[in-house]
């Protein structure tokens, strides 16, 4: 494939939104059903660019076939930046007057919106922004906790029109790390950071045995950290995990006793608890547990969850 079919092709790839790709490559019919299995489309854009372009290049694609895709993506109703930010600015303005909206675009298909709120009387507080992150074609938008409540929803009245979906949707999820959330929330970890090499068997590690142990009792330390080991792993992976600085539990729950006249018993209103784990790197932490014989494996499945969930606000109720 000549050099320049291959940059147009590249060019014209990254201008369409990850979400969208699929869509538009089966759209193109260049490409078979099998060779578009190969690849995947949840890691970085750079990659699976790269791997398209290799694909093409197999198939040798002639500038007729690189243009084809260039007509497609035209005709294909994508994202105007442009048009969102207009329409989420005079959604805002209309309703208090007094608000201050900037944008700044990103890698990624994403924009950074600052907003200094202000009434009907008052000038937009510019010492207390708050700040969103939006992922053009997705109902997903990240928010700083900053955001006064009154305000919340019309927030999200905003998003939701300038965005043309039908909702954005609200999650349970919060960290200081928008990397983390946005791989959480789209289910990119796994791709997104970077992957520990953990091929040598765990024999071969350091067991902190003592050499004068008897040796069956050192099969049997063996053998528990394999399985310790190999249930960690398949619980969590083998790379680093999304930063979460805590989960919370919020308990609901009956008192239940066979005794009759207990005065819990007698209770209508459920008893309440609130559980909190905190950390710098809460899943890591979760990851060691069992390795360092803290907890037993497989841990319980309200922790091993969080990822898989896309949450770390949790109600626990009676059944």
């Amino acid at each position: 494939m000549d050099e320049t079919v291959a940059e147009f092709i590249k060019r014209t790839i990254l201008k369409i939104p990850l979400n969208e790709l699929t869509t538009i490559l089966k759209a193109w019919d260049f490409l078979s059903e099998n060779q578009l299995q190969t690849v995947n489309f949840r890691q970085r854009k750079e990659s699976v660019v790269q791997h398209l372009i290799h694909l093409c290049e197999e198939k040798r694609a002639s500038l007729n076939d690189a243009a084809l895709l260039d007509i497609i993506c035209e005709d294909v109703d994508l994202f105007d930046m442009k048009q969102f930010k207009n329409s989420f600015k005079k959604i805002l303005q209309r309703a208090l007057k007094n608000v201050t909206v900037s944008f700044r675009e990103t890698e990624e298909n994403a924009v950074w919106i600052r907003i200094a709120w202000g009434t009907q009387y008052t000038k937009p507080n510019q010492y207390k922004p708050t700040y969103v992150v939006y992922y053009s074609q997705t109902p997903y938008a990240f928010k700083s906790s900053s955001t006064l409540r009154r305000n919340t929803p019309l927030l999200g009245q905003a998003l939701t029109i300038a965005s043309k979906h039908h909702q954005i949707v609200k999650m349970d999820l919060r960290s200081r790390y928008l990397d983390s959330l946005k791989a959480i929330v789209f289910k990119q970890y796994n791709q997104t950071f970077e992957t520990h090499n953990s091929t040598t068997p765990l024999q071969e590690r350091s067991l902190g045995l003592d050499i004068n142990m008897d040796s069956r009792i050192i099969h049997e330390n063996i053998v528990e950290k394999e399985r310790v080991q190999r249930i960690t792993q398949e619980t969590f992976g083998d790379y680093p995990q999304p930063q979460l600085e805590f989960a919370q539990y919020k308990l609901e729950t009956k008192f239940k006793s066979d005794l009759n006249g207990s005065i819990l018993a007698e209770r209508e209103e459920p008893l309440r608890c609130l559980i909190k784990f905190s950390s710098p790197h809460l899943l890591e932490a979760l990851k060691s547990l069992a390795p360092a014989g803290i907890a037993d494996a497989p841990l319980s499945p309200l922790l091993t969850c969080i990822p898989n969930k896309r949450k770390n606000y949790f109600k626990i109720r009676d059944k």
